[in-house]
């Protein structure tokens, strides 16, 4: 099977998470400052204008959490600082985050990371792990129409493309490690390189399946050796072993998107 050869540089995309942890203490000083800040504050002014009762019904949530998140919109405030912002990496804490477990990273893997990782968010658009952020609720499949687009992907799609394609330097690889729903935010097609999708299969009642919890799971492990290998090369991505997964070419159609089982 023909796997790329010749890419020597990597860019990772992970999803957000729903939760969030603003009060575990930070395993670093260092932050940055989001590049879509100003998009962010644009959405999050459509956003401030709703109800907490409109925002239940925009998001199918719970009432508690649509209160929660109208306190979020109307506390939001710029500039970003230590103070009142935390770095993205630190922040979210789903299963993804549990797998990529960021405050056992060395500093020198924090580096790694922020050279290599990219977070796609719904009100942030990208974040680089020490990027700062604000508590906030916005799926990216949120039907939510702002400055004349009918839904975040309109809004979005175009300026996450032109990012990642400008970030991109010369024999880099992308592995796209995020959900459909956020990685549909990206036209893969218009970065002009190889985008690596990697699939995780479980085997259940004698059948490998995807299971979603466990994928997620996966999706961050598989980050983590990412980053503490330093990979560059598709021959890193299919050294990927933790928690029992290890590459199967044999269930391996497309070199696009390795399988992975266990």
């Amino acid at each position: 099977m023909y796997f790329y050869a010749n890419y020597y540089r990597m860019k990772i995309l992970i999803s957000p998470a729903k939760s969030l942890n603003f009060e575990r203490d930070l395993p670093t000083n260092a932050y940055s400052q989001p590049h879509f800040l100003t998009q962010a504050t644009q959405l999050n002014l459509a956003l401030r204008k709703k109800s907490p009762a409109a925002i239940q019904d925009l998001m199918g949530i719970s009432e508690k959490l649509a209160s929660l998140n109208w306190e979020r919109n109307q506390a939001f405030e710029t500039p970003f600082t230590s103070t009142n912002a935390r770095p993205a990496l630190f922040a979210f804490d789903g299963d993804v985050y549990s797998g990529i477990d960021a405050y056992t990273l060395s500093k020198k893997f924090q580096d790694v990371a922020q050279e290599k990782l990219l977070i796609l968010s719904g009100l942030y658009g990208i974040l680089k792990p020490l990027d700062l952020m604000q508590p906030y609720r916005l799926e990216m499949g949120t039907s939510f129409g702002v400055a004349g687009h009918k839904s975040l992907y309109a809004f979005w799609k175009e300026q996450l493309t032109n990012f990642l394609r400008e970030s991109l330097n010369q024999n880099e690889l992308v592995v796209n490690l995020a959900s459909k729903e956020y990685a549909s935010a990206l036209d893969f097609n218009a970065l002009d390189t190889p985008v690596i999708h990697p699939v995780f299969k479980d085997f259940k009642n004698g059948k490998l399946k995807i299971i979603s919890f466990f994928a997620k799971k996966a999706r961050g492990l598989m980050t983590r050796h990412l980053i503490e290998t330093d990979a560059v090369s598709t021959e890193d991505i299919l050294a990927f072993n933790a928690a029992g997964y290890a590459f199967s070419e044999s269930e391996t159609s497309d070199p696009n998107q390795p399988v992975f089982v266990r």
